[in-house]
């Protein structure tokens, strides 16, 4: 049974899998308006979302399926009354696949060792696979290509975001720079540096970890950044993370530094004068909306993989 835990668990073939198979769908909706009749997704959120609920159900009803919203909150699970073990094989004999939105990490391995359909997750605090790839579709669309480009990432940089674009752009062949305040609460986790950094020796590309915004830009063809303030950060640090990450915002000066051509990302939500100035999210080389419109064809392609794979199509 593959799941999509997080993209360390994937290869470069099963990553360009994805994205090729995401184009062909956002191609060609139509051929696919069938693929995934009378399949039913279950969709289990501890946390909120705009983005991934709305691409998934979306998406699972475009292909001819059909999509359960499952609140934990108001749940035997969410309440404590009910194990998660018990929780997922009861699911499985319910539904074809499912995907959840959770904070622990631990608590979705928990669910993929129980599970006899395949799991897609669609963020904890440590991952955030189904974003990323999305972002990979996106750059490829505008770059035509992933090997040789250098993506840069600004910001929070011990966060999911962060986690899976180390996990998956030295792999893919792409140059990474981090440009990060000092601190380990603010640099990527060690797990992922280190699978980064053994993947940039394998494929030749560049991996970079620095604590200076303008030579993690310089020459980027993508800039990317993501929310200073995540879901698990208390907000009466608000004021002392702006403090921190401000050196790190991305502005126009600072696009600059990048290539002329350089597209920006940011998963979204985003916080104008923030992470970025209005200038840049709104501006021409900023990519964001093409980036969300894709979360819904990546998670078309990913459902289709894995329920392919499973031989539940």
């Amino acid at each position: 049974m593959r799941h999509l835990l997080t993209l360390d668990d994937w290869s470069a073939e099963h990553i360009a899998e994805a994205i090729s198979t995401a184009r062909a769908i956002k191609a060609d909706p139509q051929e696919y308006e069938d693929a995934l009749r009378r399949k039913t997704l279950c969709m289990i959120f501890e946390k909120p979302s705009l983005r991934t609920r709305l691409s998934f159900e979306a998406g699972m009803n475009q292909m001819g399926g059909h999509a359960i919203y499952y609140d934990t909150s108001t749940s035997p699970l969410g309440n404590g009354k009910e194990t998660i073990a018990d929780t997922i094989r009861t699911m499985c004999r319910y539904v074809d696949i499912i995907m959840a939105r959770l904070f622990k990490h631990e608590d979705l391995l928990e669910m993929a060792a129980f599970s006899t359909v395949p799991i897609i997750n669609a963020l904890t605090n440590f991952s955030h696979p189904g974003q990323i790839l999305a972002d990979l579709q996106t750059i490829e669309e505008h770059k035509g290509r992933l090997a040789g480009l250098k993506l840069a990432y600004l910001g929070d940089s011990f966060n999911n975001v962060t986690h899976s674009l180390l996990f998956a752009c030295p792999k893919m062949g792409m140059h990474l720079s981090i440009g990060c305040p000092a601190g380990k609460e603010y640099e990527p986790a060690p797990e992922a540096f280190a699978a980064a950094t053994a993947d940039a020796k394998k494929t030749g590309s560049r991996f970079v970890l620095t604590h200076d915004a303008a030579e993690a830009v310089r020459d980027a063809d993508v800039v990317y950044t993501d929310s200073w303030m995540s879901y698990h950060i208390p907000k009466e640090q608000a004021a002392e993370r702006v403090r921190i990450f401000m050196p790190y915002q991305v502005t126009a000066d600072l696009m600059k530094k990048a290539k002329p051509d350089a597209i920006f990302l940011n998963c979204l939500p985003a916080m104008r004068g923030m992470e970025q100035t209005a200038e840049v999210i709104d501006g021409p080389q900023s990519v964001v909306f093409d980036e969300a419109e894709n979360r819904m064809h990546m998670h078309k392609a990913l459902m289709l993989l894995l329920l392919r794979e499973a031989g539940r199509i």
